[in-house]
C-alpha cells in the first residue's frame, strides 16, 4: 500500500483543518522555517504544500509578511468525500490495508455491477495517527481484473481514477449506529463500546453507476462524521 507524497499529506491536513475552522480565515501560518520543523519535514516539502494550497486558493501567500489562510468552500481536495474527523477538528486520514480478496457478493452486500463477485477492502483508518476507524469496502467486480494490494493508495478514490480509469463524482451516505465488526475488535482491543458510529455508503461513478459499497465502524468518542 502506498502513501501520499509527503507534500500532498501537509496539504491536505491543513484543507482539511480550515475547512473544519481549526485554522479560520485570515490567519497567519508560523514562520515557514519554525512551522517545517514543527511539522517535520524540509523547509522545500513544506513550500511545495504551501504552494499547492496556493494554486487551490486556500492560502495567499504575501512576500515580506508571511502566508494566510484562505478558506475556499469550492476547493476539491483529495479527501473532500471523506467525512470522519477527529473530535476536536481536522485530522489527516491515513489507512493500513489489512486484507483485499475477491469474494463472490454475500446476501447482506448490494449488487454493485454485473459481476457476482467483488473485491473487498479491509483498512483500519486514522486521523494523525489515531486509530478511529474499521472499514470494509466492495468494488464491483467488473472494474478490474485483479488488485494487487501493493498498488492501492491511502486514498482508494484515488487509486481508482489512476488506475482503474473511473472516478467516484457522487456518494449517499446513511448513518447509524451498530456493534463494531467482529474482524476489527483486535485493532480495537482497549474499547469497548456497546455502539459504534456506523456509515453505510454507496458510491457512483461519472456514469452516475454504482462503483462501490462500504460500511465503515468508527469511534465515537474519537471522531466524528461531518458533512459540508
Amino acid at each position: 500500500m502506498t502513501a501520499l507524497p509527503r507534500h500532498l499529506q501537509i496539504s491536505e491536513m491543513l484543507v482539511r483543518e480550515i475547512k473544519a475552522g481549526v485554522r479560520l480565515e485570515g490567519d497567519r501560518l508560523p514562520p515557514e522555517r519554525d512551522f517545517a520543523k514543527e511539522l517535520g519535514v524540509s523547509v522545500g516539502t513544506l513550500r511545495k504544500a504551501l504552494q499547492d494550497l496556493a494554486v487551490k486558493g486556500m492560502l495567499e501567500r504575501v512576500q515580506g509578511s508571511g502566508n494566510y489562510v484562505r478558506n475556499n468552500p469550492a476547493v476539491s481536495n483529495i479527501y473532500a468525500l471523506f467525512r470522519l474527523e477527529l473530535a476536536s477538528g481536522g485530522g489527516l486520514p491515513t489507512a493500513e490495508l489489512i486484507a483485499v480478496d475477491r469474494l463472490m457478493l454475500s446476501p447482506d452486500i448490494p449488487r454493485i455491477d454485473e459481476a457476482p463477485y467483488a473485491f473487498r477492502f479491509r483498512r483500519i483508518r486514522s486521523l494523525d495517527g489515531i486509530q478511529i476507524a474499521a472499514e470494509e469496502i466492495w468494488l464491483g467486480g467488473a472494474r478490474a481484473q485483479q488488485v494487487n494490494a501493493s498498488e492501492v493508495s491511502d486514498s482508494l478514490y484515488q487509486f481508482y481514477a489512476n488506475r482503474l480509469g473511473f472516478r467516484i463524482t457522487r456518494v449517499e451516505d446513511r448513518v447509524t449506529t451498530a456493534p463494531l465488526t467482529g474482524w476489527a475488535l483486535p485493532y480495537f482491543a482497549d474499547l469497548s463500546y456497546p455502539s459504534w458510529g456506523y456509515i453505510e455508503r454507496f458510491s457512483r461513478d461519472e456514469n452516475d453507476t454504482l462503483a462501490e459499497f462500504s460500511r465503515t465502524w468508527f469511534d465515537p468518542q474519537r471522531a466524528r462524521f461531518v458533512a459540508r
